[in-house]
């Protein structure tokens, strides 16, 4: 049975698309845990896996089961549109011990014996204890596995979210719904949206809206089933996932870059998605100084297009600097 999430009258008013880094490191430790699940995620394994076997990893992998319940308080939705890991972690680290030993219980019950395993008897014994022992392995997790790679993987979901934001702008709420993702479903007639996901979830929104969560790890899966006192959330693998981890030099046309000179080139090549000077500085490994002018001189030249979007500039290419960067593009 797919999950239900029923809408109110005031429901579509409150919809908001959120970036969580805590979310994309989560997201990222449980692919660790799913070696056939890598996908197109293969390179940045290959990178962290040093890193990662300097992490011990395996308490949170025991509250993430295959299928079922992992716990909401370890991974809330996101506090606001673009909260820091810092802030959202300082909330892990202020949940109620109480709640958070309902979560450990509901989690370690889908897994045949992890609530007798000593890691699962330490966390149910002490749930405070275990809060902070868990909030410091995200922290480590984050900062080897995520923070490197952080202005890329912003980059895309911040792309994913302008997308999506003007799908709803031009088609409204009914054409979002239906193009974030094949597991959606929305039936105007109920005015419930469906998600393919194993298991039964049915959750009346009662006025607090609905968190779109785009996610570069989440892939192929979509994630609901949060429970009260949660907002509803949704995470969905964000757009763009097949390029990101691939060098934009080497998607460069020869012709490109004898026409353009080769940096500036591999800068018009890279824009697969919308993304600002900070985010492409840091897939080129070039100045942003750098990195700014090649965009000026673009943008002139009617290659590209800029807006802004929040604290920042989003560059993307124009159908002529399609054209020109993709010239076997039907």
């Amino acid at each position: 049975m797919p999950y239900h999430l029923h809408f109110g009258e005031a429901d579509p008013l409150r919809i908001r698309f959120a970036i969580s880094p805590l979310w994309e490191t989560h997201s990222a430790v449980r692919v660790l845990a799913r070696p056939a699940k890598q996908g197109y995620h293969l390179p940045w394994m290959r990178r962290i896996a040093g890193a990662a076997r300097g992490l011990d990893l395996a308490p949170l992998h025991l509250l993430m089961p295959h299928r079922g319940h992992s716990p909401d308080s370890l991974y809330p939705p996101p506090l606001g549109p673009a909260a820091s890991f810092d802030e959202e972690i300082a909330a892990v680290r202020a949940t109620d011990p109480a709640l958070a030993l309902v979560d450990f219980e509901r989690a370690l019950a889908e897994t045949p014996g992890a609530a007798e395993s000593a890691e699962g008897r330490r966390m149910l014994a002490d749930p405070a204890g275990a809060v902070e022992r868990l909030a410091d392995l995200l922290r480590a997790a984050w900062e080897a596995l995520i923070e490197p790679d952080w202005p890329r993987l912003r980059a895309l979901l911040e792309a994913d979210v302008a997308h999506h934001s003007r799908r709803l702008a031009e088609g409204g709420l009914e054409r979002l719904l239906g193009e974030l993702h094949p597991a959606f479903d929305w039936a105007a007639e109920t005015a419930t949206l469906r998600v393919a996901y194993p298991g039964e979830h049915v959750r009346p929104l009662g006025g607090q809206g609905l968190v779109l969560v785009p996610s570069v790890f989440t892939w192929p899966d979509v994630v609901s089933g949060f429970d009260p006192p949660w907002q509803p959330t949704v995470a969905y693998p964000a757009r763009g996932i097949g390029g990101l981890w691939s060098e934009p030099g080497g998607r460069t046309p020869e012709a490109l870059a004898r026409l353009l000179g080769p940096v500036r080139a591999d800068v018009l090549c890279a824009l697969d998605e919308p993304m600002g000077t900070t985010a492409l500085a840091h897939l080129l490994g070039r100045a942003p100084s750098s990195v700014s002018s090649h965009l000026s001189v673009l943008r002139d030249a009617g290659l590209l297009s800029s807006r802004r979007y929040g604290h920042q500039v989003l560059y993307e290419r124009t159908p002529l600097g399609i054209a020109v960067s993709q010239p076997d593009a039907k």
